[in-house]
C-alpha cells in the first residue's frame, strides 16, 4: 500500500482526478473507509479523471449511478446492504465483467464477492480537513 495524506476536499479531488486519468476499462476499484471519509469525494476527482460531465453523486439509496466518459463509469454504494445475498440478488457482480470502470463504496460487505482484480483504497479520517489514504500498490505504479 502506498499512503498519501490529503489536507482538503479539493486536495481528494484532485488526488482522485490523477487516479481516474490512469484507470482502464475493466478496472475495479474497492473503497473502504469509515462514514466521512472523504470515498464520495474521492469518487467524484476519479470521475473528473474520466472525463465524466455530470455531477456525481453517492447513489446510497439507489445503489447504482451509472456515467458516461473515456469508459462507462458505475459508482456503486453498498452501504444500505447488509447481507452478501442482498448483493448478489441486486446482480452487482455483472458489473465487475461490463467494459467500464466500477467503483464500489462500502465494499468491504462484498466479503467472498470481491473480485480477484479489484484495487483497493482505504480511507481513514485523521482530522476535520485531513484524510490518509492507502492506495493497492497495483494501483499507486500507474501514475
Amino acid at each position: 500500500m502506498v499512503e498519501i495524506i490529503t489536507r482538503s476536499a479539493e486536495e481528494t479531488i484532485e488526488l482522485g482526478k490523477r487516479i481516474g486519468a490512469f484507470l482502464v476499462a475493466n478496472d475495479i476499484l474497492a473503497l473502504i473507509g469509515p462514514l466521512g471519509a472523504g470515498k464520495t469525494t474521492l469518487i467524484q476527482g476519479i470521475a473528473q479523471g474520466l472525463e465524466v460531465k455530470d455531477y456525481v453523486t453517492s447513489p446510497t439509496f439507489i445503489i447504482i449511478n451509472e456515467y458516461q466518459g473515456r469508459f462507462p463509469f458505475y459508482h456503486i454504494d453498498l452501504y444500505r446492504l447488509e447481507e452478501v445475498k442482498d448483493i448478489e440478488e441486486l446482480g452487482i457482480e455483472e458489473y465487475f465483467t461490463r467494459e467500464g470502470v466500477c467503483v464500489i463504496e462500502w465494499a468491504e460487505k462484498l466479503k467472498e464477492l470481491k473480485p480477484k482484480n479489484v484495487k483497493t483504497i482505504e480511507m481513514e479520517i485523521v482530522s476535520e480537513s485531513e484524510r490518509k489514504i492507502n492506495l493497492s500498490t497495483d494501483l499507486a505504479s500507474r501514475f
